[in-house]
């Protein structure tokens, strides 16, 4: 199988249809994609952190739902409105203080339906700090 998009072109996307993310200066990064996968990267930096030094459960869930919606764009290339429909996460240890690798892999990709989960890493370290798997929705082709 063979991707649509590439990392580059993926970024670009973000780029273009989610400014916002960006804002503060730019902390997420496309670093791969493959069939049925994507790597995304968060760098380490303050304004991801919660009290107490670590990196906070709402940018560990933003990178998973990025690399997700990474994944699915680059096998059905440039679709805005593929949307989330549903988010679990399973926190498993506390990430160190480095940037967060997100390694996304489809489970599944229909017309209408993509699943998948998400590994997130503390960058360097082999035992995973976050789980979570993801539904989209994909609309239909006009």
């Amino acid at each position: 199988m063979t991707t649509r998009m590439t990392a580059s072109e993926i970024e670009a996307y973000l780029d273009e249809v989610f400014p916002q993310l960006h804002h503060g200066g730019r902390t997420y990064f496309v670093e791969a994609v493959g069939p049925m996968t994507a790597r995304m990267r968060c760098d380490y930096h303050e304004r991801h952190l919660r009290p107490g030094g670590t990196i906070s459960g709402p940018t560990m869930m933003a990178l998973a739902d990025l690399a997700l919606y990474a994944a699915i764009l680059a096998q059905i290339g440039p679709v805005a409105l593929a949307v989330t429909t549903s988010l679990a996460f399973n926190f498993l240890r506390k990430p160190g203080p480095t940037a967060l690798i997100g390694e996304a892999k489809l489970m599944k990709l229909g017309k209408r339906l993509a699943v998948g989960e998400v590994g997130l890493y503390s960058q360097g370290e082999a035992e995973m700090v976050c789980h979570a798997t993801g539904t989209y929705s994909i609309p239909a082709e006009r």
